[in-house]
């Protein structure tokens, strides 16, 4: 029996596909975001620590299953590494594992440490990995170009969130000169395909949250950076987001009318970041306002994922997820 013929359990494993790990990243954002909530309105630590284990669970089954399709399809794993849009979620691997160290700060500090260098580390090599695949190994079309591309910017932008906790300033500022500088870089690149061709595919349109992460992440890592400042540049990185987030809204009405697919889940990291940002300048500025859009974020945040999680599990059931394109 050849690698191509196995059984169909072997085959829905060689079709796994890397973005599952965008579940992971979900999930982190959503218990980071309950942290915030619970801080904010002194609620118990409970809905965050459920989440945060259940991110940890997430993270050891995909990530088992994903060493396992290597070690036996690594023609398949090659096949992502070389798909222009499945390239760039290489790093939700590392980001989820930075995301995880965040959400473990408050109650496992020394385990943090651990899990966040081990992360940063996978970080730099898969960022240099995926930035020499664009640039060195094959011409890329302007359709090729979506907004998953952002997603190795956006964890570079993630590692200073746990990294100045945890005294890792210098490589902290490291990651955020690069993350910021690719995500300039990066939005001159996908606002021209959005705008001068093609429109994205369905699959794909889901992606268009993602470009609310940058500038939302952007401001949470710049104010442990700074000190804590909510200074010009802090505002302009908040309101960057939610005006993203505006664009993101408009062209949501699209979302409703598309079959299910993993690429729906790109919507829930970026609505945590927007909803931990959201928190974090209402308590820097004061403004209860901006503790009620907060408040609206979380809600829309938790049914997002509730809904992802309900769907992703009828689809697995339906074996609609590990399947080929």
């Amino acid at each position: 029996m050849t690698a191509e013929t196995e059984t169909p359990a072997k085959g829905s494993l060689k079709h796994l596909p890397i973005t599952l790990f965008a579940t992971v990243m979900g999930l982190a954002g959503l218990s980071l975001a309950l942290h915030m909530a619970e801080t904010q309105f002194g609620w118990p630590p409970l809905a965050s620590r459920v989440a945060l284990w259940l991110t940890m669970a997430d993270f050891a089954v995909v990530a088992a299953l994903y060493v396992l399709k290597s070690l036996r399809f690594q023609a398949a794993v090659a096949g992502e590494w070389g798909h222009p849009v499945r390239m760039a979620f290489f790093p939700a691997i590392s980001i989820s594992l930075m995301l995880i160290a965040t959400a473990m700060l408050p109650t496992m500090p020394g385990i943090a440490s651990w899990v966040w260098s081990i992360g940063a580390l996978a970080q730099a090599g898969l960022t240099l990995a995926v930035i020499s695949g664009w640039i060195g190994r094959r011409p890329f079309q302007p359709m090729h170009i979506s907004p998953a591309w952002f997603i190795p910017a956006v964890g570079n932008v993630v590692a200073p969130i746990a990294g100045i906790p945890l005294g890792f300033v210098e490589l902290s500022w490291l990651f955020f000169a690069t993350g910021m500088v690719f995500w300039i870089v990066l939005l001159t690149l996908v606002m021209n395909r959005l705008i001068f061709h093609d429109p994205l595919p369905g699959r794909l349109l889901p992606t268009l949250a993602i470009l609310i992460a940058p500038p939302a992440v952007g401001f949470l890592a710049w104010l442990q950076l700074n000190g804590g400042a909510l200074d010009p540049f802090a505002r302009v990185l908040f309101y960057t987001a939610i005006t993203f987030t505006a664009i993101v809204v408009v062209q949501a009405r699209g979302f409703v009318k598309l079959p299910f697919a993993l690429s729906f889940w790109a919507l829930s990291f970026p609505v945590a970041a927007l909803t931990i940002a959201t928190f974090r300048y209402a308590n820097l500025s004061g403004s209860q306002a901006h503790v009620a859009l907060a408040a609206v974020f979380l809600a829309a945040l938790v049914l997002i994922v509730a809904g992802l999680i309900a769907r992703t599990g009828v689809a697995a059931v339906r074996d609609e997820i590990c399947q080929p394109e």
